[in-house]
């Protein structure tokens, strides 16, 4: 159980790569819209690579079928499942410090539940309380950060944030229940490159390109700059591929749903990461009372959440796909 949790907690650390480098990005000028689509244009790069040498010419070939026979589909949820996401998290950058869009990512994990329930899916009424302590400490953390902003600021760096933490389990229950049958106007596909959690990736990512070039056209952003594509590259490595690797390693080798809740609970970290890697590398404060207790709450809400949700007595429940490139968190 100490490896996995050490794991879980060292796959926090660089997923909290994403929320540091965005907002030392925008600090230094660089625009929202590069922000999110150079990192996933780095991520088609490095998983085209991937699946070249775990598959060769002819997986690759098969991957990129699938996609043009379900064009529609896969754009719909690469474009909702990391291009909105992501797209958001990248704009909330701008208005809000890196540790308070940690923080109040925080709520996906209460996002996924509703998600799962308007598809029809069963979900553990246990926990569901702790609902109302996670979204304390939200707020708490967001009252902290209105201290020193403007009402608009706290509004244009919290709200994208939530809205994100629905989209990226909407797109990737979107390919859950399409690998599992289908569901309204969702496609069955029964396809053996969807055994390949990579090659799903490459096919969500391939599908988010419309957006970002829809958004790269309408905002018509300044040429991003060096430091912001080396940025870009190394959040792709860092929490695409270190991080998400780490964190699906300790899930698999997690033996029951308890030490499985036990993994999950370790992202919560990503808070106390950002926040740190804020503070050193960033020159930020410690928040004050109110953040402090914010962070907590957040914290032992989500700790106390997953832990209910490893009880026996809790029917197991269909998740969405586990995404490199994403992951549990940005």
């Amino acid at each position: 159980m100490v490896r996995l949790l050490a794991l879980g907690t060292l796959s926090a650390l660089f997923f909290s790569s994403t929320f540091v480098l965005n907002r030392a990005m925008s600090l230094e000028g660089g625009h929202w819209v590069w922000t999110a689509s150079l990192r996933y244009g780095w991520m088609l790069l490095l998983l085209t690579g991937w699946l070249l040498a775990t598959r060769g010419v002819r997986g690759v070939g098969a991957a990129w079928a699938l996609f043009l026979r379900h064009r529609v589909f896969w754009t719909v949820a690469g474009s909702v499942g990391f291009g909105v996401f992501y797209a958001l998290i990248a704009f909330s950058s701008a208005y809000a410090a890196a540790w308070v869009v940690a923080a109040t990512w925080q709520v996906t994990l209460l996002a996924t539940p509703l998600v799962l329930l308007g598809f029809g899916r069963r979900v553990p009424a246990r926990g569901v309380m702790l609902t109302l302590l996670i979204f304390a400490g939200i707020l708490l953390v967001n009252a902290e950060h209105a201290g020193g902003a403007t009402a608009a600021e706290v509004m244009l760096g919290a709200l994208p944030v939530v809205v994100a933490a629905f989209a990226y389990p909407l797109g990737n229950q979107m390919v859950w229940e399409a690998k599992h049958g289908g569901r309204g106007r969702i496609p069955a596909l029964a396809d053996p490159v969807l055994d390949d959690r990579f090659a799903t990736v490459w096919l969500m990512t391939l599908g988010s390109v419309p957006l970002w070039v829809v958004l790269a056209l309408a905002v018509r952003p300044p040429l991003p700059s060096a430091g912001q594509v080396g940025s870009t590259a190394l959040v792709a490595v860092l929490s695409g591929v270190v991080a998400t690797t780490l964190f699906l390693h300790a899930r698999h080798q997690a033996r029951d749903a308890y030490e499985l809740a036990a993994v999950d609970s370790t992202q919560s970290t990503e808070v106390v990461f950002s926040l740190l890697g804020e503070v050193l590398l960033l020159g930020a404060v410690l928040p004050g009372p109110a953040g402090t207790a914010g962070v907590a709450l957040t914290l032992a809400g989500l700790v106390l959440y997953l832990r209910a949700r490893s009880a026996p007595d809790v029917p197991p429940v269909p998740a969405p796909e586990a995404a490199p490139g994403a992951g549990s968190a940005p």
